[in-house]
């Protein structure tokens, strides 16, 4: 029996991919910067106290070989508005050490779009930066407009605009202005931006009037692929309960042109969950290299961390050891 409504309409086109929001543009670099381990020298311990699920202190003792030793209090109180596993609105955020300069910052969300935050440092009595910055997140496009150091009576101030459009659910282009004023001295540096996210790596490329940052972050295979091969019958079941390594590279390349010089750094990220350990490592054109290894004790709330790191064209050597509590 035919078909009496005739032919079937053809099925409209599939809405494409959401794009997605492209994020901060101080954080276009993120993951490759976090394979890289952090400096240590001295011993530091770190001892952090939950008071109530708003407000949370910090003590830090630094007792340094190159410098003096500092002590530092931190105290951060977090709001009730939570976007994120890492975002919640509003938060103060204070450091003071002991020779009374301060750190504060102050993150608020204006509306569902709009972010503010503002910034006060000072070396011990004197103000040394203020900064306050506004942000507009769409779902898929961010713009920044930051305000630094401003001075109506000295006539100097430093304007920063940032703009990242994501143009396919991988892709993301944007910019960044840098406009500088000050008695005799006036100008402006435009900067590119470029980054693409993969399955299992992102890349991405800053170009300017004042040079490039390029930044490759890859992360490999959490288990190698090999043939699978039959198990003995007395292999114990307990062999494949443990997950495998998980490794991360990074690799960075700066150029600048006003110094006519370029450096160049590899680092690497290798996570041993079955030991609680983090290692890292780098190696880069300055002839440094270096590692820092981290190891939870679980039950207890305690992490050490131990790091030593080489310059063989300088000849130095420093290393550093550092226990977290909480």
């Amino acid at each position: 029996m035919g078909n009496a409504l005739g032919p079937a309409a053809p099925r409209a086109p599939r809405r494409g991919q959401p794009l997605g929001s492209p994020g901060s543009f101080d954080e276009l670099h993120r993951q490759c910067k976090e394979v890289f381990p952090q400096q240590m020298e001295g011993v530091k311990l770190i001892v952090t106290k939950t008071l109530s699920s708003h407000f949370q202190v910090t003590h830090t003792v630094h007792m340094s070989t190159l410098g003096p030793s500092s002590y530092h209090f931190n105290a951060t109180f977090v709001g009730d508005r939570q976007l994120s596993p890492t975002e919640v609105f509003p938060t103060l955020v204070g450091d003071m050490d002991n020779s009374g300069s301060l750190n504060a910052q102050v993150l608020h969300l204006v509306a569902e779009r709009i972010r503010t935050k503002a910034v006060f440092q000072t070396h011990q009595a004197k103000f040394v930066t203020w900064q306050f910055d506004g942000e507009y997140r769409g779902d898929d496009c961010t713009a920044t407009l930051t305000l630094g150091n401003p001075d109506v009576l000295g006539e100097s101030v430093i304007l920063v605009a940032h703009f990242l459009q994501s143009v396919t659910p991988r892709l993301v282009l944007g910019g960044e202005m840098v406009y500088h004023r000050r008695p005799g001295e006036e100008g402006a540096i435009l900067t590119l931006a470029g980054k693409y996210t993969a399955l299992k790596w992102v890349a991405t490329l800053n170009v300017g009037y004042g040079g490039a940052h390029a930044s490759y972050y890859h992360r490999a295979n959490e288990q190698v692929t090999a043939p699978r091969v039959p198990a003995p019958a007395a292999t114990s079941p307990q062999a494949s309960r443990f997950p495998p390594p998980q490794v991360q590279v990074g690799v960075e390349l700066e150029a600048n042109t006003r110094l006519q010089d370029t450096t160049f750094a590899f680092g690497y990220q290798l996570n041993l969950p079955q030991a609680n350990m983090v290692f890292r490592g780098l190696l880069d054109s300055n002839w440094s290299v270096g590692g820092v290894l981290e190891k939870k004790l679980p039950p207890l709330p305690v992490t050490l961390a131990l790091g030593a790191f080489l310059n063989h064209w300088k000849n130095r050597f420093h290393c550093g050891f550092s226990i977290i509590v909480g």
